[in-house]
Formats: structure tokens, C-alpha cells, sequence
């Protein structure tokens, strides 16, 4: 099954991004169809606000976001590795794609003029990255939600990728919404939202 992740356009590129910086990429091959297209489901389309898309990657999730509907002038995407940055760019040239850090969201969104979110979809590998990385970017992400916004991230563990003590310290609450059996390797979708003051 690796393989075949290997043989498709962009699995080379990838494979080379996890060598490189394993802890930043997160796995060898990209996220599989099944599972972006779970991912971009969690979104309602109809609700105002952006989305915002946090490590694009080869762009598998984005192409499942725009496919669900998503107008392209409600999406951004950030991506901070520069071979990652320059495929994005290529693929959706009508897509605003930028290369930053997501321990910096606050600040782009504000320099971006967004105000409103409707949803963070993260292929982040949130826990392979160091506590302190872990730490900025729940906070950054926790801290653009609105009452009504989502935050929606994958991970191939069985509990939740944003660990307890970062719930509770940033008033968030989760569940698992999918597990898709289909994705190398399997994975599972966790869904945050805001808890009510």
C-alpha cells in the first residue's frame, strides 16, 4: 500500500519532505483520499466565515474542500515547508496560499483581515511535534474560534490528538467523529469546538 502512495504524483515529493524532517511531515505518504474527503465533510458550506486550512501538504485535503464546496475566496491555506508552499501554489492558482508557521496564526489572520472562522481543518502532525510547538499552535487555533467555529484534525493514535491538559487549558472540547479504515495507516478524526462560557 506504500507503494502505491509512492507511485501517485506527488508521494516522491513527500516521501523526501518525512526523510528530511520526520517530526514536521509526520508520515511517509500523504493523507489518502478517503480521508480528506471525511475531513471536508465536517465543514457546513453554508456557515459564514472562513476556513482555514493549517499543513496543506501536497494538497490532498485541499482538493477534497473545494470539491465539498467550499468557495475559494472563503479558503486559506498555510503551509510552511517551501517545496509543500510551491505545489500548493501550482495546483490551486486561484487558492490564497501562504507560507507561514501556524504558531503565527493570530497574527496572520489579522494581517489577512479575517475576523470571521468558520472552520481550522489541521493535517498537522500535532503530536509528533515538541510540547512547546504543540502548545502555540492549540492556543493559536483555540484563540480564532468563535462560539459556533469548528476544529477538525486527524491522527493516527486512539486518543485525542490535542492532549488533556491542553483541553482544559484552552476550553476546548472534543469527540471522535471518524475512523477511516481505508487511509495508510488508518486514521481518525477528532472534532473541537469552544466550550460556552
Amino acid at each position: 500500500m506504500v507503494r502505491h502512495y509512492l507511485r501517485h504524483a506527488h508521494g516522491p515529493a513527500f516521501f523526501i519532505a518525512w526523510l528530511r524532517a520526520p517530526l514536521r511531515t509526520g508520515s511517509p505518504v500523504p493523507s489518502g483520499e478517503s480521508l480528506a474527503r471525511a475531513m471536508a465533510e465536517q465543514v457546513d458550506v453554508n456557515r459564514p466565515g472562513y476556513i482555514i486550512e493549517l499543513g496543506a501538504g501536497t494538497g490532498v485535503v485541499t482538493s477534497a474542500l473545494i470539491k465539498a464546496g467550499i468557495p475559494r475566496d472563503r479558503l486559506l491555506v498555510i503551509e510552511r515547508n517551501q517545496a509543500f508552499f510551491d505545489l500548493l501554489q501550482e495546483k490551486f492558482p486561484d487558492t490564497q496560499i501562504l507560507q507561514q508557521d501556524a504558531q503565527k496564526l493570530t497574527q496572520i489572520l489579522r494581517q489577512q483581515h479575517i475576523h470571521e472562522i468558520n472552520a481550522v481543518v489541521s493535517s498537522l502532525p500535532l503530536l509528533s511535534l515538541p510540547a512547546q510547538v504543540q502548545r502555540n499552535v492549540v492556543e493559536q487555533v483555540a484563540s480564532v474560534l468563535g462560539p459556533d467555529s469548528i476544529y477538525i484534525q486527524y491522527t493516527y493514535g486512539l486518543l485525542s490528538p490535542v492532549p488533556k491538559r491542553l483541553l482544559h487549558g484552552f476550553s476546548l472540547t472534543g469527540r471522535r467523529v471518524r475512523r477511516i479504515w481505508r487511509n495508510i495507516p488508518p486514521a481518525f478524526i477528532w472534532r473541537y469546538t469552544k466550550k460556552s462560557a
